[in-house]
């Protein structure tokens, strides 16, 4: 295992760094999100603001995220909320420096905490959805795909058994470390997952016009890349960002995590673009050429446009069945997911075990397995309202992922810039540049990353806010009241608040924890309350 010389777990090759950056980032949102919300967003019109926020946003705050990882691990820190700290009381007084630490810890802690409470479900289902594939469960044309899939979140013992196991798998890959156990699955799972999808590329490219003369793989190609700007929204544009937020898995603390264990000579610059480009590449080239391809050839452009979250659970099994070797490909896409979702949730298990080791003193291993245990309480929720109401309704997961997905990421994003931009010495920021091949211009920090990544965050964050207030997304009581006084919806809202009160309390205790944490740390430069220079 390879190790710092403070004797601190570190990257055994830095081809198992790129290969567990990648699987951190190259997940769920890439191969299930993504093509859903291009589908549903008028395909090429949601391409526009997603491109322009991959260059302004996502990969300014990939790079800055790597070099704040490794400035905590020189720091040996491996959490966010003491690494913004760091960062801050170098241009503010120690005790105000606390405080948006505090904040940042506690937005990330919930973040992640929160995400994998119902990504771990997700993944599960992939897992359910894979055996289902290659034993042919849905390949009968008198089967109702959606009754399938209501069928399988409402059964318990499927939910829990599939959902136990991977919580599982990650409390024992998690507890090996990082080159240990993080870095050896993301070897075997990350080449496998592009093998699988380049053979369903193959498969998309050849399908022709099966169903509808009008309706063919080439076409829904076209459908992604043609933008229809009548179809430009704020709402769209928000999703657009929280997209490249979810699929680099940049806003959430991950990459910090991760590039903390890198070597002070290591190439943040390269390894960031090779992050970037390989995400990309599973997202735009892979995902948007399988799953929008084969659904418009199958099924129609009107029926990819109106899917949503179900695209890939219920939609897509109606043309894997209509496929030659259909049974084969439906489950090669499952595992594919499988993959991609479990890769990136050890990041997210690696974040809040790494968390309550240095909060609570104890090594990973016994850590892992408490994790496991916080993850059954908090995912639970998740798991009683899909079982409960037997009709695929999931308010409380739609609820999270609204806040957490979209709101708290970009949040969290702009914090982090503001604070390497505003409070960091230049020359600290430009240290970006430290051992990389091929050096970033100063336009690069004085001019995108210290101004147009933070505005454009603001601004997208305003005029979204501002949408889903009018069309009532935001409302205290969600879906309102019926003509004769009662509630609308009474089962969402009771679902929608419950999710509110546990973003609200994690978030509220995550941030007294670290603050806590921090004050312990760095009592002596707390007590002086002078900006620290590094």
């Amino acid at each position: 295992m390879s190790e710092h010389a403070s004797g601190k777990d570190g990257w055994g090759s830095k081809l198992g760094l790129i290969l567990a950056m990648a699987g951190n980032a190259v997940g769920l949102g890439n191969f299930w999100k993504f093509p859903y919300m291009a589908a549903g967003n008028g395909g090429g019109a949601f391409m526009i603001p997603y491109f322009i926020a991959l260059l302004l946003l996502g990969f300014p705050i990939m790079v800055m995220e790597w070099q704040t990882g490794r400035f905590g691990g020189e720091h040996d820190e491996n959490t966010l909320g003491a690494m913004v700290y760091l960062q801050a009381r170098q241009g503010l007084k120690p005790k105000t420096a606390l405080a948006i630490g505090s904040i940042s810890g506690g937005l990330c802690f919930a973040i992640t905490l929160l995400i994998n409470s119902y990504y771990t479900h997700i993944v599960g289902w992939t897992l359910n959805y894979s055996v289902m594939s290659f034993a042919g469960d849905y390949m009968d044309h008198s089967i109702n795909t959606g009754e399938l899939f209501v069928g399988m979140i409402s059964s318990p013992t499927r939910v829990f058994l599939f959902w136990i196991i991977v919580l599982i798998m990650l409390a024992y890959a998690v507890s090996r470390g990082i080159s240990g156990g993080i870095e050896k699955w993301a070897k075997v799972m990350m080449p496998a997952l592009y093998l699988f999808a380049i053979i369903l590329v193959v498969a998309a490219f050849t399908t022709g016009s099966p169903v509808n003369p009008d309706w063919s793989a080439l076409k829904g190609l076209n459908y992604v890349w043609n933008p229809d700007f009548s179809k430009l929204t704020w709402g769209g544009t928000m999703a657009a960002c929280g997209q490249i937020f979810f699929s680099l898995s940049i806003g959430m603390g991950l990459i910090c995590h991760y590039a903390s264990y890198l070597k002070k000579e290591d190439d943040v610059v390269i390894s960031s673009v090779s992050t970037v480009a390989l995400n990309e590449f599973a997202e735009i080239v892979l995902a948007a050429s399988i799953v929008i391809p084969i659904g418009y050839a199958y099924l129609g452009q009107e029926v990819l446009e109106n899917a949503g979250p179900s695209l890939t659970f219920i939609t897509l099994p109606n043309a894997f069945r209509d496929m030659p070797l259909g049974q084969l490909f439906g489950g090669l896409w499952f595992v594919l997911l499988f993959f991609a979702g479990f890769t990136s949730s050890m990041a997210l298990y690696s974040y809040v075990t790494t968390f309550l080791s240095e909060i609570a003193r104890i090594s990973k291993k016994k850590a892992s397995w408490i994790i496991m245990g916080c993850f059954l309480i908090v995912g639970f929720p998740v798991a009683f309202e899909t079982i409960l109401n037997k009709v695929g309704n999931t308010f409380y997961l739609d609820e999270l992922d609204l806040w957490i997905g979209q709101y708290f990421l970009l949040i969290l994003g702009l914090i982090e810039v503001i604070v390497f931009t505003r409070c960091m010495p230049r020359e600290q920021q430009y240290r970006i540049n430290e051992g990389a091949l091929k050096k970033l211009p100063k336009p690069f920090f004085n001019v995108l990353l210290r101004y147009v990544t933070p505005l454009m965050l603001i601004v997208v964050l305003i005029a979204a806010t501002i949408e889903r207030i009018n069309s009532g997304a935001m409302a205290l009581i969600p879906g309102g009241f019926a003509e004769d006084g009662s509630l609308a919806d009474p089962m969402r809202v009771l679902w929608v608040n419950l999710a509110r009160v546990v973003m609200i309390a994690i978030f509220v205790a995550a941030t007294i924890i670290t603050r806590n944490y921090v004050k312990h740390r760095y009592g002596d430069e707390l007590a002086a309350n002078a900006p620290v220079k590094e």
